[in-house]
This record gives structure tokens, C-alpha cells and sequence, in this order.
């Protein structure tokens, strides 16, 4: 089954934003540890079956196996996907300006 431009899990979101530049699994890990300042931490097996998934969806590819470690990059279809959950994201946010605004109005 491949990705349908749905709501993507925030595990799907991180993993393609730190693959927007090509990762081993453990760098991923880090990267999202660090980019979500420590909030989302991954562990290998969710990292790793996030990763099979998305593969299997087209939206990241192994670009090199050196038989020690695989390194995963995004595919175009992933960056894709990618730049449209950023852009339902931000509509989310905008629409919740209401919160900001209060029950004054």
C-alpha cells in the first residue's frame, strides 16, 4: 500500500526531514532527537519500521549498502509528501489563531 497524501504519523514527518540529506539509521535517530530538541526520541525499532514502510512507499530509497550500514535519502515523491504535510501543517496553525485571540471576540 503506498502513501495516500494523508495525515502523515510525526514519526513519518521526522524521518523524512532528516533524510532530506542522505542518513545511516543511528544519524536519523539523532537528527530528530536534535531537531525536535529532544522532545521525540526514536528508538531503532520504530526508526526501522518506519523506514521499511516508507520505502516500500516510494517516498525514501537505499542510495548506498556498504554491507555495514545503509544509507537512506528522500526520493522526490517523498519530498513531495513532505512539503505538503509542512503546508497542511501551517494551515493548522493558522487556523488555531482563534486560541491566540481569546474569547474576547
Amino acid at each position: 500500500m503506498s502513501y495516500n497524501g494523508g495525515p502523515m504519523t510525526e514519526a513519518m514527518y521526522y524521518v523524512l526531514l532528516a533524510l532530506m540529506r542522505p542518513n545511516h539509521g543511528y544519524q536519523v535517530m539523532q537528527s530528530i532527537t536534535e531537531v525536535s530538541k529532544g522532545r521525540l526520541k526514536m528508538g531503532p525499532g520504530t526508526l526501522y519500521g518506519v523506514l521499511s514502510r516508507m520505502q516500500k512507499d516510494g517516498l525514501i530509497a537505499l542510495s548506498k549498502d556498504d554491507g555495514r550500514r545503509k544509507i537512506y535519502e528522500i526520493t522526490e515523491e517523498g519530498e513531495r509528501a513532505l512539503r505538503l504535510e509542512y503546508a497542511r501543517l501551517q494551515s493548522l496553525i493558522f487556523d488555531s489563531t482563534i486560541l491566540e485571540e481569546g474569547n474576547d471576540g
